[in-house]
């Protein structure tokens, strides 16, 4: 264990949660010395046997992922110890809220004394006194016991020295390893020592044969200039009984008399062939945490001996883990990055540093979100901030911290989510919700299907939508665009098509800005929609070629065979779009409105019901579909007005998707006297939710959600139901937040 020598021990700091004897007397009682807490107690136990075979599971998980709002932090677990390294502002309210208990760490290791990484360690150590923690190791640079440990003195009761023994315990041992940046700076009148000793002795020679003038030379520059690295080895693990191949051995398995023959057997100490009734032995594998605060510090690095044995070609097991503190601009450099790559391809890295990006205080935006429904400018949302300096590009595996990513160092060493991203596409975008005319809430009709990567297909195109889709998209827009193959449009009233000739021009644009072919779209829509175009056509500008249209009436069950030209278009459209087949059935409500529905080739289905009155053509051609899009313009008190302007009702609507038997029912098109949310129905239930300009759902996640959100919906859009409910927002809140779009 101490191959390192002893310029690379360990300096430890143990501290001890004492009570102060002399004023015990004027403390309230829960103040008084604690009983011994009962996993203290069983680590005494496990101690006293001399176990020192390795505990069964350990990982290592971020806490802080090195954001400009959260330093960086790592929370190391297993079921005899806890460790964290580093520990700077927030760490204990981000370990609080995601549960990684403070009270149980009873090892500390700081990397390099400065505020990112030490800001949170007063409280941490108040902390641990407080919950009764007896002893705590605190491990890092000599700076701790002169410059800062000693405001804590009350909480201390021993230092171990920078020359002691490598820290071990019962889950591993830890070799700190001293890595200094230019320390000529500090000493330029001895400059040539450098040239021919080690930084690491020269440093170590002037801190004991002078400690005044080091002292003094370090308080006067802040000195900065020693990082520590811990090189982290797992003890070995017994390898586990099989009681399958013990029986055939013929083992008194299930009886007292088993107990010992294992005990024996882990330990090689029988004539038995070990290998048959146990695993292999685990040797334990190494993780290394290093900070590379500047450049400075990256020739002390690359040449650092000890780190070395790591990497390929050296003496010890190459490490399974290398945790880099290191910011961007360092990790960028090239010597750097050939260091990184020394270690043998099987090593994973894991970088914390400014490029994280993920929000850690979950809980805290939740409440924040709340309280913005109740008044947006005394509560404001919270934001997340990106830094704009470009990632850098590595050559070895390599995973970005995020708060919560976990480690699995043993049994199985692999990165563990706690979400796991599912398939994205299909997806739907409501670009425009409302019915009649656009309005500050809601646009009108538009909705973007994205059915892969590659290809959209946009059903109807109200006034705006081009508009709806660069506040959706952005700078994406163009792309967007360009994927866009096919538009349908189900009757022509205004707010249904009247878009559809800015999307065009602009669709061409963007294929031009973004070098890709110009081809025209599938229109699928009434034939009579060439009156307009072919009247735009000749009296304002070319638009006829942007179009192949496929009238809307040769999709219909039963129609009359058309002209090979639209045949063609037709199986293109298909072909084009990875669908089986594009149905389409004429609907109650104006003259030549239709409803369609199409099938993907990977088995899903969607339904679009345009406008229209309940219609059993539009329930037999959507029968079974994956999700319903059909229009709710009015509540059912207004039923005598929906038969009158030939709409549906919210529980016709459900009703409608009822009958068709599909998996989940979207209600679109409101009227826009409902600028905000509609009235609920009775019917609805978890199969029934209402869309929003801007919501973004994919079919994999659309049927977990909407019916939750009818509590938050209710209260974020009612003003009155709002004030009403103020004081329930936590059983709100239990639903969960969902987030619409960007």
């Amino acid at each position: 264990l101490g191959h390192f020598g002893n310029i690379s021990r360990s300096h430890l700091f143990r501290t001890m949660a004492t009570t102060n004897t002399n004023n015990n007397n004027n403390l309230p009682k829960k103040a008084k010395q604690k009983e011994p807490l009962r996993r203290v107690k069983t680590k005494e136990n496990r101690s006293k046997r001399g176990d020192v075979h390795g505990p069964s599971t350990v990982y290592l998980q971020v806490a802080g992922a090195g954001s400009r709002d959260n330093a960086a932090s790592v929370y190391v677990f297993s079921e005899f110890n806890r460790y964290l390294f580093n520990c700077g502002e927030g760490t204990q309210r981000l370990m609080q809220e995601h549960k990684l208990k403070a009270a149980r760490l009873d090892n500390i290791f700081l990397t390099r004394l400065s505020w990112e990484n030490v800001g949170g360690l007063s409280g941490m150590i108040l902390t641990l006194k407080d919950t009764g923690v007896p002893e705590c190791v605190l491990s890092g640079p000599p700076q701790l016991v002169r410059n800062w440990i000693k405001q804590y003195k009350h909480a201390l009761r021993t230092v171990r020295p920078y020359t002691e023994e490598t820290y071990s315990d019962d889950t591993m041992t830890v070799y700190q390893v001293p890595i200094f940046g230019g320390f000529e700076s500090l000493f330029p009148d001895y400059c040539f020592l450098f040239l021919s000793l080690r930084k690491e002795f020269v440093c170590h020679l002037i801190f004991f044969l002078c400690p005044r003038l080091c002292s003094e030379r370090r308080t006067a520059v802040r000195d900065s200039s020693l990082v520590v690295a811990f090189a982290c080895k797992l003890h070995p693990k017994k390898g586990n009984f099989l009681v399958a191949q013990a029986k055939e051995l013929g083992l008194p398995v299930g009886t007292a008399a088993i107990g010992p023959i294992i005990a024996a057997l882990k330990d090689g100490k029988t004539g038995l062939a070990h290998i048959s009734v146990c695993t292999p032995t685990d040797p334990g594998p190494v993780f290394i945490i290093v900070e590379c605060p500047s450049e400075e510090f990256l020739g002390a690095l690359c040449t650092n001996q000890q780190l070395g044995r790591y990497q390929t070609g050296g003496t010890d097991d190459p490490a399974a883990l290398v945790v880099h503190m290191t910011p961007e601009s360092v990790l960028k450099t090239d010597q750097y990055k050939k260091w990184m790559e020394r270690f043998p391809s099987t090593t994973e890295h894991l970088i914390l540093n400014e490029h994280a990006c993920a929000i850690h205080n979950i809980r805290s935006h939740k409440i924040q979100a709340q309280l913005n429904m109740i008044h947006p400018e005394i509560f404001p949302q919270l934001k997340a901030y990106k830094t704009k300096e470009p990632q850098a590009a590595l050559h070895v595996p390599n995973v970005r911290a995020e708060c919560l990513l976990k480690f699995q160092l043993r049994p199985v060493m692999e990165w563990q989510r706690l979400v796991c991203q599912g398939e994205k596409y299909p997806e739907v975008v409501f670009l425009g919700t409302g019915s009649a005319l656009p309005m500050k809430i809601r646009n009108v009709s538009g909705t973007l299907v994205n059915i892969s990567p590659s290809q959209s297909l946009l059903l109807d195109c109200g006034e705006g939508t081009f508009g709806q889709l660069c506040r959706h998209y952005g700078d994406d827009v163009d792309d967007a665009l360009s994927k866009i193959a096919t538009v349908f449009i189900s009757h022509l009233h205004a707010d249904h098509h009247t878009g559809l000739v800015k999307l065009l021009y602009q669709r061409e644009r963007a294929l031009a800005t973004l070098g890709k072919p110009f081809s025209p779209i599938f229109l699928v829509a009434p034939v009579q929609i060439m009156t307009w175009l072919n009247q735009y056509h000749d009296c304002c500008e070319e638009i006829l070629s942007h179009i192949n249209l496929i009238p809307n009436k040769f999709l219909c069950d039963n129609a009359e065979v058309p002209k090979q030209r639209t045949k063609s278009f037709i199986q293109a459209m298909l072909k084009k779009n990875n669908l089986q087949r594009f149905h389409t059935c004429l609907v109650r409500h104006c003259k030549n409105a239709f409803a369609c529905s199409f099938t993907h080739q990977s088995g899903w289905k969607l339904a679009f019901s345009g406008d229209t009155m309940p219609c059993d053509a539009f329930v037999h051609i959507g029968k079974n579909a994956t999700l319903l899009i059909h229009e709710a313009t009015l509540e059912d008190e207004l039923e005598e007005e929906a038969v009158e302007k030939r709409h549906s009702t919210t529980s016709q609507a459900i009703g409608i998707g009822m009958k068709m038997n599909a998996d989940f029912i979207m209600l679109n098109h409101f009227s826009q006297r409902y600028a905000k949310i509609p009235l609920f129905s009775e019917d609805f239930n978890d199969r029934v939710g209402i869309s929003f300009d801007h919501m973004r759902v994919s079919f994999k996640d659309i049927s977990t959600f909407q019916w939750r959100l009818v509590p938050w919906l209710s209260s974020m859009m009612s003003p009155a139901l709002m004030l009403k409910e103020v004081s329930g927002l936590a059983e709100i809140g239990s639903h969960g937040l969902i987030f619409f779009a960007n």
